[in-house]
């Protein structure tokens, strides 16, 4: 596994990657800490390419990224972080609904644990998920980094959202 840190608006971030693509985006103070192996090496020209698309984002540049990814997770997992990439820029679902869109409309629980259990955040925006009611719930780099990250979107959005 290679590593290296990136500096953005919402602190540190840990970035790394295996098999040639991003396995885990983790931030400096983040729910579910990301430990450095003692076999990985940090290798800064390895996340050219997320460095960029990661700093376009933060500068309203980038709306979607084009990264190869390689998260790590059950199948379930995966379906839901696959679902997390078709959420538009911008807009915001329930989590009642990413559990119809992933065909299991009484897995809203399901679907929040493996939203929260998301490697690749940010990339895979699960911060666009969130309560029935509007409100801003769990997320594994805090509810200051999810506001941030919706009001930066909001701001950027190229469209109004209703």
């Amino acid at each position: 596994m290679v590593y290296d840190y990136v500096d953005s608006p919402v602190g540190q971030l840990l970035l790394a990657a295996e098999d040639g693509g991003l396995r885990h985006i983790a931030f400096e103070l983040g729910r579910h800490p990301v430990w450095i192996g003692d076999d990985w090496r940090r290798d800064a020209s390895a996340f050219t390419a997320a460095r960029g698309q990661l700093s376009a984002y933060f500068a309203g540049e980038l709306m979607q990224f084009d990264l190869p990814l390689a998260p790590q997770g059950s199948d379930f997992q995966l379906g839901v972080w696959a679902q997390l990439r078709r959420i538009p820029y911008g807009a915001t679902i329930s989590y009642g609904e990413l559990a119809q869109r992933v065909g299991d409309p009484s897995a809203a629980r399901a679907v929040g644990a493996a939203n929260g259990r998301n490697p690749l955040p940010i990339v895979v925006p699960c911060h666009r998920v969130i309560g029935a009611d509007g409100s801003l719930t769990g997320f594994g780099g805090g509810l200051a980094t999810k506001k941030f990250l919706l009001d930066h979107e909001q701001k950027y959005a190229p469209f109004t959202l209703t």
